[in-house]
């Protein structure tokens, strides 16, 4: 039966991308069909330098299926193991791309790493820029904007009905936290972002952009709740040795310490703080992704 509730509430539905365990999601309203893609993937293969779009069609064919209309393209922060699929939605909608006003810190941060003088810093590649507390429409519904930091500086949360989308902020209960060593990472800043989370109601969904399935699940998996994580997650949740502020950064800045880069750490990022635009083409029409060099301790000689 067809109730009020089913009608104001958000349909989602969520992709899966298995070789960047990334999940995207699909939100529409369903009393206009007005309807957002939040995190898309670019599928990308680092070893040929190749891309394609099929993550991005298959949302787009399901949207196309269900008569719904894509307005926005959101991001969650400014992702470091895959490259946003943004732009072709965009393209292929009029989508607008929002992310977090503080994607400009993240700008500064990685223009002079990167060289990349064509770079602006005023998040002016993307459409919309979110500040916490923000709210916008989406048909008869309305997502809100809650500043999150702590995994980056621009990391934000999407709440639309009962449903949150949290970006890297958490994982399944059984798989804690974010990691927070990336430049402008703050575990400290983490655990205040994860705490204001918490006191959201407790049946609140979480929606989450990342599984690897934890030791002893044999599934993966993407959806819980508030409840679920104040109990149980095994970083911060009641019976976590994680659960203090100082507690929770020994722990998280000492599991970051072991944990190696993302393998698309460096190509994800000059992509993506562009709003997923790829580096101008240089002469020969070619866009080429730039890997720094820093030698390690003893090997200083090599790139003297």
């Amino acid at each position: 039966m067809t109730t009020e509730a089913n009608r104001t509430a958000p349909v989602i539905r969520a992709f899966f991308d298995e070789p960047t365990n990334t999940i995207s999601y699909l939100v529409a309203d369903p009393m206009t069909g007005q309807a957002a893609v939040i995190d898309p993937v670019l599928d990308y293969d680092h070893r040929a330098g190749t891309v394609d779009v099929r993550s991005a069609d298959a949302i787009l064919a399901a949207a196309a299926e269900a008569g719904y209309a894509i307005v926005w393209a959101l991001e969650t922060h400014a992702h470091a193991d895959h490259l946003s699929g943004a732009p072709y939605i965009k393209a292929k909608t009029g989508a607008k791309i929002g992310i977090g006003e503080h994607i400009k810190a993240v700008q500064k941060i990685f223009r002079p790493m990167f060289n990349a003088t064509d770079l602006k810093t005023d998040g002016s590649d993307f459409d919309r820029l979110f500040a916490d507390g923000d709210r916008f429409p989406l048909g008869t519904l309305e997502f809100s904007v809650m500043h999150t930091p702590g995994h980056t500086p621009a990391d934000i949360v999407y709440r639309i009905g009962d449903a949150a989308f949290v970006g890297d902020t958490l994982f399944m209960p059984d798989y804690g936290t974010a990691r927070a060593d990336f430049p402008g990472g703050d575990a400290r800043t983490l655990y205040r972002s994860i705490r204001r989370l918490l006191e959201l109601p407790g049946e609140t969904k979480l929606f989450l952009c990342h599984d690897y399935k934890a030791p002893g699940r044999d599934h993966y998996a993407w959806e819980t709740t508030v409840a679920d994580q104040r109990a149980a997650n095994v970083h911060v949740g009641a019976s976590a040795s994680g659960a203090g502020e100082d507690e929770f950064v020994l722990l998280r800045e000492t599991r970051d310490a072991t944990l190696a880069a993302p393998v698309l750490l460096l190509p994800s990022i000059q992509v993506n703080i562009r709003a997923g635009r790829f580096p101008e083409a240089e002469a020969n029409g070619v866009r080429y992704l730039k890997i720094p060099v820093r030698a390690k301790t003893g090997a200083e000689s090599l790139l003297a």
